[in-house]
């Protein structure tokens, strides 16, 4: 008889095996790919996307202007870029899908207002591909997938009419995309296997990888505290209570050196608390922690509460022995601005 865990096994295998008969985009392609980005994730995974091939030969990455972090990971790649990428000046104009002679048009956020008005235009482009957006490209996956349609809404976002009309309108154009086999999606998280089978039979085309590309790089820093913890912003955005948040923290440097990465959206004053704990060492935020933490060794341990940090980081570290730990949100910490089915997507990232 087969337990419950030799079944999954068994789902797992088979799942596998459905997804090597599955044909692959061929790599490389050619052509020209016009990138808009508004993180520095989604830069990253722009630059991961072009090393994996999936772009063209000749790619331009727009990045938006006055976005926090955005500008310092900018510089740390533009030197190390892989050849074939340019940078356009930052700016707040999204390039459009309409313009000639683009065979894939990119983005990493499908429920920015602006891309999805950019989206309902005409798309010259042969393809749309969406990078990684974090946790949000998973439930992009999952919404686009859906039986009924679903309006392209952040989890927390709240829309009046005319905004979940577009968000609505979007969902359908963008299955009309994948139907048509012109759309693709980059991630490197571990999407459902449901979600996955899904969005393949819909048309859509789903690629993954490993940072493959970061990887390659040089390690620019390293870091001898024994526990690092990843910076959260359900505290600064209201969702998990502070003092609890903060309490937490404090903990763990009761065992020993503590290195702090912010969160870019985490207040001074919280910060300035945690810094006067002399075994917490409160890090500048500069470019993502996937790019600052590849040098972490066996014996290390990174910490964080739910967030696309975790899976990203597994990717990296984990071949290294470096432990990956996320923290599980006590139920007293939720404040009532987290709704359910928010704590629920947050929760997938723990693995």
């Amino acid at each position: 008889m087969q337990t419950a865990q030799s079944k999954a096994a068994v789902g797992r295998r088979e799942h596998s095996r459905r997804l090597r008969l599955v044909p692959e985009v061929a790599r490389p392609r050619h052509g020209r790919a016009e990138v808009w980005v508004e993180s520095p994730l989604q830069l990253l995974s722009a630059v991961e996307a072009h090393g994996a091939g999936l772009l063209g030969s000749d790619t331009v990455i727009h990045p938006r202007g006055g976005t926090e972090g955005l500008d310092s990971t900018l510089q740390a790649l533009v030197a190390h870029a892989p050849p074939g990428i340019s940078f356009a000046d930052a700016g707040l104009k999204v390039p459009p899908a309409s313009r000639p002679g683009i065979d894939r048009w990119v983005t990493g956020d499908a429920y920015s207002g602006r891309i999805q008005r950019a989206l309902l235009g005409p798309v010259a482009a042969q393809e749309v591909v969406i990078v990684d957006d974090g946790l949000a490209t998973l439930k992009l996956l999952d919404m686009l997938t859906a039986d009924r349609p679903v309006p392209l809404i952040r989890p927390r976002g709240r829309a009046g009419l005319g905004r979940r009309a577009l968000g609505l309108a979007t969902w359908h154009h963008l299955r009309l995309l994948a139907r048509h086999g012109r759309l693709m999606a980059f991630t490197a998280l571990p999407v459902p296997i449901c979600v996955d089978e899904k969005f393949r039979a819909l048309g859509g085309h789903l690629e993954h990888h490993r940072f493959e590309w970061l990887a390659s790089q040089p390690v620019p820093e390293t870091f001898h505290e024994p526990t690092i913890v990843v910076g959260s912003a359900l505290a600064s955005d209201g969702l998990v209570d502070v003092e609890a948040y903060l309490g937490w923290v404090m903990s763990l440097a009761e065992d020993g050196p503590v290195a702090y990465f912010p969160h870019r959206r985490e207040r001074p004053d919280f910060l300035a608390r945690l810094a006067g704990n002399p075994m917490i060492r409160v890090q500048e935020h500069t470019v993502p922690v996937e790019m600052r933490l590849r040098g972490l060794r066996p014996g290390q341990t990174v910490r964080a509460l739910p967030s696309t940090v975790l899976p990203s980081l597994r990717l990296l570290l984990a071949p290294n022995g470096v432990a990956i730990k996320g923290h599980p949100v006590p139920d007293p910490w939720w404040t009532p601005a987290a709704t359910p089915a928010l704590r629920a997507h947050l929760t997938t990232s723990l693995g």
